[in-house]
């Protein structure tokens, strides 16, 4: 095979990485299929198989090999799942880090209003509003809404008809899932988000994309505001805490 052949750069762990991962993206490698051994690539790469190992290390952190005991290494069926996975580590091993992941949802989810104002359908308006109203109701029966509102932002990204911001939005639902509790639980926090959420959804019918983008930007913010006064009552509670002990 034309990339199988003896490597004469530096770094070579990468650009052999390099090399197997075009060979799992031509088909030559497949799903399914166990690798070559390590002592079989060495010698085709003419390297030892300790740089081979680490190769096989860097794909496996990226989620394009798995290695299974007994019976070798194997390519992983790409697919948007593998895509997502490093961003899903990163942000899990972040996940209470929330100014950060705030940002993240100032960035990203705008950007997917605006996409989702010119690909949605009639039907997916018809499941915004049905979440909206069911918000309404559990906000007027002082009912927990955190449902209403995970299941709001994933229905904007299905709109998108974009299976990747499909994804990276069911990851970001399932760090928010904490702050929510947390915010939801503040008062007048129900309300201001469910106009927040109609807001955007008035504008998704227009079909105005500006509007809808602009609409989630303030329902984000609104929602820093809510985070950042609530860590800021946590933080004097705290402190009155330690000088009631002291």
């Amino acid at each position: 095979m034309e990339l199988i052949e003896p490597i004469k750069r530096v770094r070579l762990p990468q650009e052999i990485a390099n090399r197997i991962r075009a060979l799992i993206e031509s088909g030559a490698f497949r799903a399914g299929d166990p690798l070559p051994s390590e002592r079989t690539l060495a010698s085709s790469f003419h390297v030892s198989r300790g740089t081979i190992r680490d190769a096989f290390r860097t794909l496996e952190t990226i989620g394009l090999l798995e290695t299974r005991h007994g019976q070798g290494t194997f390519p992983r069926e790409l697919n948007v799942d593998t895509l997502v996975t490093p961003l899903t580590s990163v942000l899990t091993y972040n996940s209470r880090l929330q100014d950060e992941l705030l940002d993240v949802r100032r960035m990203f989810e705008p950007a997917v209003a605006r996409v989702s104002a010119s690909r949605i359908t009639a039907p997916e308006l018809d499941e915004l509003d049905a979440i909206v109203a069911t918000q309404r109701a559990r906000v007027k029966a002082r009912e927990s809404t955190i449902a209403q509102d995970t299941a709001f932002h994933a229905a904007i990204a299905r709109a998108s008809h974009n299976a990747v911001i499909v994804h990276i939005m069911q990851t970001l639902n399932d760090l928010l899932v904490e702050s929510r509790t947390q915010t939801l639980q503040q008062r007048g926090r129900p309300e201001r988000s469910m106009r927040g959420h109609a807001a955007v959804v008035d504008a998704l019918r227009r079909g105005d994309a500006d509007g809808a983008a602009a609409a989630m930007t303030r329902h984000i913010q609104e929602i820093g505001e809510l985070m950042a006064q609530s860590a800021g009552r946590s933080a004097n509670e705290s402190r009155g805490g330690t000088a009631s002990r002291g």
